[in-house]
């Protein structure tokens, strides 16, 4: 375990607005540190979407009736009231509690990098950052490994609105394994069987799972689901090498593979998703985080604002 100074921490998140890999690893960090990080990537990204209907929608007007003995005088519709024979109150929707369940692919792909930052190192930032924006929003949280380890250090696994639950849930992931492999299809399935209401998914994965794709076409139908998709440079063609022979990291398979021949179908997943009802952003290893995903969480809730 290493440790930083609070100076060596402000330092790597002074400049964490623009590569991702000048974050720290996560695993790398004690759990005060962890949390700190976290604590202002998620001041950052929720920077100018406090009013928006992020998750939830807060106590919001619906409309005027009859004032009733009884009835509070502050909710006394004045402007309405004046206009009418009687006095009229305002009613207002009660809190939504929207569940928020962040599924993190913890397999061997994730832990594969090119980069000082993993993968599976920025779903880590990026699932607990949104966690704890969500439980800023009265949203309770639920954290869920995608590969297959067995995570949780809660029993019943059930979103909580709690912060202790969010750090607990996250400890046993911030350590990667090479050789761990993907249960993302898996996960999704044994998810969507148990969710009686609608509810708010994240999912963090490099998507080398073809069983998820399929699955999440079909939640994206029942519930709002969001995918933040992590990619490392040599994913996109970036090694400029020709051909060359790999293996999957968690197969095993050999493949040939030359340019951007082996990663040209990526580019077709945001259309995928997008038929599909699922929000979809693509993050790479040594690109910006907070700013995009800033502006995606932001446009993303003008979008559901205008859907109410």
């Amino acid at each position: 375990m290493s440790w930083f100074s609070n100076a060596e921490l402000y330092e790597r998140m002074n400049h964490a607005t623009h590569p991702a890999e000048t974050l720290p690893r996560p695993d790398i960090l004690s759990r005060a540190n962890f949390e700190l990080v976290v604590r202002r990537i998620a001041d950052d990204i929720a920077f100018g979407t406090d009013d928006s209907l992020f998750v939830g929608s807060g106590l919001e007007y619906a409309q005027s009736r009859p004032y009733e003995p009884g009835d509070p005088v502050r909710q006394i519709d004045w402007k309405l009231s004046a206009r009418m024979p009687v006095a009229y109150v305002k009613q207002h929707e009660t809190l939504k509690r929207v569940a928020m369940y962040l599924i993190v692919d913890t397999s061997a792909s994730m832990s594969v990098s090119s980069t000082t930052l993993s993968k599976h190192g920025l779903a880590v930032w990026a699932a607990a950052a949104i966690g704890l924006v969500g439980l800023r929003r009265l949203s309770p949280v639920s954290v869920l490994s995608a590969g297959a380890r067995h995570q949780h250090t809660r029993s019943d696994g059930n979103p909580s609105l709690s912060p202790d639950d969010l750090w607990r849930d996250l400890e046993p992931l911030r350590a990667h394994d090479v050789d761990e492999e993907t249960e993302l299809g898996e996960r999704l399935t044994a998810l969507s069987a148990r969710l009686t209401r609608r509810s708010l998914l994240f999912v963090f994965s490099d998507l080398h799972d073809p069983e998820a794709l399929t699955v999440l076409r079909r939640l994206g139908h029942q519930h709002d689901v969001v995918v933040l998709h992590l990619q490392d440079p040599s994913e996109t063609g970036a090694l400029r090498a020709g051909y060359f022979r790999g293996s999957e990291a968690e197969s095993g398979q050999a493949f040939l593979a030359g340019g951007q021949q082996r990663w040209r179908t990526t580019c077709t997943l945001a259309r995928d998703m997008a038929g599909a009802d699922v929000s979809y952003l693509k993050l790479v290893t040594n690109g910006p985080l907070l700013s995009p995903l800033r502006q995606f969480l932001l446009t993303r809730a003008v979008r559901m604002r205008g859907q109410r």
